[in-house]
């Protein structure tokens, strides 16, 4: 496939994959993307998931007829797009690999080597000439990785975005882009959003046409919609007022209750303009509420689920979402209410998980905290200073990351420290020239253990 005169796609689809990343229901299949430029100088983009590394290599030789890559631009390290890494550096002895300062330390963790002799280490606003295509380097730290670039071809004004703009679905999947895309944003960048919108920051300097992302189709008209939807998922802001009301039910009752309930909540608000009644699976209800918010000062969201052989339904669980006057989400809870066999219902208080969200007088945040999963962010003026992280089942993703400013407000330097890895440690220092743009390279202190 011709992205233009001098790129090309080489990814692959899995139409055989039901669970992506083990957990999201993926009907469609899933694309892994990868893509050829072409010039004096060929680069490939990225590589693909295990599963498909030879299919992947073959479409490289189509496309080449012939010809060698020079290099392979490693944006992102997580396996699905790095898989294919070691085979292609044994397959092509000449070529060199391109990724940033971290993700030469997860090479090594992952492959048994981390190409010392065929490396070229980039950072922020970095560049590699190709002949008339000239790639920028741009970091992503958080987005969603710690070694995340993204990379723009200033001749054809291609974004190639790393998981930036991806969806679920194959390329072939006929459905809208929005909705796969907002489910994929949810789970897998959902969390980091303080770092997209940083990135975003550094995209509105470029003159973008085309955006490459590793997931989902190229984009290439109507990027203002795409960016828009982006700048507003990653501000945790609603695209439009509305209730939710989720259920489960086996036999038709429960869903009948919540569809009379979503009746009584149409006829009492009427300034409200869209009501969803949906069955409800966690990242389902996630969507609906990223797109819905009551017209109330205070806005809830309650999930009802029917009693299942002394249980609740299994592809359910109950959430909670409070929001203040300013539509700032004060808490977000996740207790089961069981409907007994009587219609009587029940809850284990030891059930209750609760995500609690404090802000300053301001209206910003200072403080996210989730006890069952000792979670905890704090903010100073609304920006991260620090993040801390334990994991109950196994210690050793455990983390603490220090976000420090300097006097105009922008971040320098972020720290992430792995307690239980004989304190490992990533850094990243942001620094900026005359005109204030990012110019920072990034540091990767020690390495990462077997298995990261």
């Amino acid at each position: 496939m011709k992205i233009t005169e001098d790129i090309l796609y080489v990814g692959v689809n899995d139409r055989n994959i039901d669970l992506f990343e083990g957990q999201y229901i993926v009907p469609e299949g899933m694309a892994y993307n990868s893509y050829i430029i072409s010039d004096g100088k060929v680069a490939v983009m990225d590589s693909v998931d295990s599963n498909f590394v030879d299919e992947w290599l073959g479409n490289i030789g189509n496309a080449l007829e012939g010809r060698e890559p020079d290099y392979i631009v490693v944006q992102h390290m997580e396996p699905d797009h790095s898989a294919g890494i070691k085979a292609f550096m044994e397959k092509y002895k000449n070529a060199k690999v391109v990724s940033s300062a971290k993700a030469f330390p997860m090479m090594k963790n992952f492959f048994g080597t981390d190409f010392e002799d065929r490396r070229i280490v980039v950072g922020e606003n970095d560049t590699l000439e190709l002949g008339s295509h000239t790639l920028s380097f741009i970091t992503a730290p958080m987005v969603h990785w710690p070694e995340v670039i993204v990379t723009y071809d200033s001749k054809d004004k291609v974004l190639f975005s790393a998981d930036g703009f991806g969806k679920f679905g194959a390329l072939d999947a006929d459905e809208d882009w929005a909705c796969e895309a907002r489910r994929y944003y949810i789970g897998i960048v959902g969390k980091y959003g303080a770092q997209v919108q940083a990135l975003l920051k550094k995209a509105s300097a470029l003159d973008i046409q085309i955006i490459c992302p590793l997931h989902g189709p190229v984009l290439s008209e109507n990027l203002g919609y795409y960016i828009d939807l982006y700048n507003t998922w990653s501000g945790y802001k609603t695209e439009s007022e509305g209730v939710v009301v989720a259920y489960t039910s086996v036999y038709g009752n429960t869903k009948k209750a919540a569809e009379l309930l979503n009746q009584e909540v149409t006829a009492h608000i009427q300034t409200t303009p869209t009501h969803t009644v949906t069955p409800a699976q966690v990242q389902q209800i996630a969507e609906a509420v990223l797109e819905k918010q009551s017209a109330y000062n205070e806005a809830y969201l309650r999930t009802r689920t029917n009693y299942y052989n002394e249980g609740k339904f299994e592809s359910a669980s109950e959430y909670s979402y409070v929001y203040d006057k300013y539509g700032k989400l004060k808490k977000m809870s996740e207790q089961p209410i069981y409907q007994k066999a009587d219609g009587t219902e029940t809850a284990d208080p030891a059930e209750k998980v609760t995500t609690v969200y404090t802000y300053d007088g301001n209206g910003n945040v200072t403080r996210e905290e989730n006890p069952y999963e000792l979670y905890v962010c704090q903010y100073n003026a609304g920006k991260l200073t620090k993040e801390t992280y334990t994991d109950k089942q196994d210690r050793k993703n455990n983390y603490i990351a220090v976000y420090a400013y300097d006097a105009n407000g922008r971040a320098s330097k972020i720290t992430i420290t792995f307690p239980n890895m004989d304190n490992l440690k990533l850094v990243t220092a942001i620094s900026y020239d005359a005109n204030g743009n990012d110019e920072s390279e990034g540091e990767a202190v020690g390495g990462l253990p077997q298995g990261v």
